[in-house]
């Protein structure tokens, strides 16, 4: 059966309220929750979908805290924590973002530790501004109340550029306790391949900011020492599967998004290598491969424009288990990468419309899949199976 030809459309709100306790048992407690959609239909297994949070401003991340509270970053600068009831409360404290196009308060994660005292940091990504222009720039703080507290920025990239494209900024933990962070080429495409330059680029430090003594490059005078991969043009996607393997979605021109197996060193192309088109001709933007870059593990079919992306570890998605979802923004698609030995052999759209642009894609603390829509009215949504 091809599971990649579905096409599973989601319909209008329900408007029921309904309150749902969270999968295995979790100490997250209940969410007054709408329903959007009371059945999808999909290859293993049937799935609800609830709205649990509504009027949030083109928001663009989530994590979600070990009482069952979520964060939620909104691009236009502010950090919103979400309450059971689907109540918003912004969070004092966030440094003033320059939210121009695509800029702005952009990724937020919790270091995996998180809960122990020492180290309850909130990890969040934002467009700096800057007399030149802004930079990408990763700052950590604490949850006080009501504010951010002992606010303090780790980096920020090494090249102001003009304000409103290619940010990237999704953060992620590898397992070894460091984290990986993106960062688009800025809109200059050119600079993913000059190694001096963050831009174009998939980071990795250490929880404070500094360098990793191992990373690829650190002995290479001629690329920055905080670049694990570089040849990257837009990376909105980023996970680390059970397994170790880091993986990342980018967005390509016009067409020619990919998934991308991030590995130590490697150059992935951008914009010498590219399926994509530019956007103002039918002219193709690069070869199909070249020695010495890394081809995509996936490519997107048409603009699929990826942002956010999980591994599906939870017993709760009977046969999903190991496998990835993507989020898109144009595409409004929610897609379930079937891995096979660190390979996509199958694809299946879970959703399509009905919720809008999907920003990020996240598996909870109590087993749920949690989705944003990117809208000026953008709402958070919980995916589950059904019981």
């Amino acid at each position: 059966m091809d599971v990649a030809s579905k096409r599973l459309a989601v319909s209008l709100p329900a408007r029921v309220a309904w309150v749902v306790a969270g999968l295995g048992g979790s100490s997250t407690g209940a969410y007054s929750a709408e329903i959007v959609e009371e059945r999808i239909a999909t290859e293993h297994l049937d799935l609800r979908l609830e709205r649990i949070a509504s009027g949030l401003e083109h928001p663009w991340s989530m994590a979600m805290l070990p009482d069952g509270r979520f964060l939620v970053s909104e691009r236009p600068g502010r950090l919103a924590l979400v309450g059971p009831n689907g109540d918003l409360t912004h969070l004092e404290g966030v440094p003033e973002v320059s939210a121009q196009t695509q800029g702005g308060l952009l990724d937020v994660s919790l270091h995996p530790r998180y809960g122990d005292g020492e180290h309850d940091w909130i990890y969040f990504t934002w467009s700096k501004p800057g007399d030149d222009g802004t930079a990408t720039a990763l700052s950590r703080a604490r949850l006080g109340d009501g504010r951010l507290e002992d606010v303090e920025t780790l980096f920020e990239q090494n090249r102001y550029f003009d304000p409103g494209r290619h940010y990237g900024s999704r953060l992620t933990w590898l397992q070894d306790g460091t984290l990986a962070m993106s960062i688009g080429d800025r809109g200059d495409s050119e600079r993913a391949q000059h190694g001096g330059d963050h831009a174009g680029s998939v980071l990795r430090l250490n929880d404070d900011g500094e360098v990793p003594d191992d990373n690829p490059f650190v002995d290479d005078d001629a690329v920055a020492d905080e670049i694990y991969s570089m040849g990257n043009r837009n990376p909105q996607g980023l996970t680390v599967a059970s397994d170790g393997i880091l993986w990342a979605t980018e967005h390509g021109p016009r067409t020619g998004d990919e998934l991308n197996r991030i590995e130590p060193g490697e150059n992935y192309g951008w914009p010498e290598v590219s399926l994509g088109f530019a956007y103002s001709s039918d002219r193709r933007m690069g070869r199909d491969s070249a020695p010495g870059m890394r081809d995509p593990a996936y490519v997107f079919e048409g603009r699929f424009a990826p942002s956010g992306l999980t591994q599906i570890t939870s017993t709760a998605f009977t046969g999903w288990q190991g496998d990835l979802l993507a989020g898109g923004l144009r595409s409004e698609r929610l897609l379930r990468l079937i891995l096979d030995e660190g390979r996509v052999v199958d694809s299946e759209v879970i959703l399509e419309g009905g919720i809008g642009r999907i920003r990020d894609v996240r598996q909870g603390r109590d087993d749920a899949i949690y989705l944003l829509s990117d809208d000026s009215q953008g709402s958070l949504y919980r995916l589950s199976p059904m019981p």
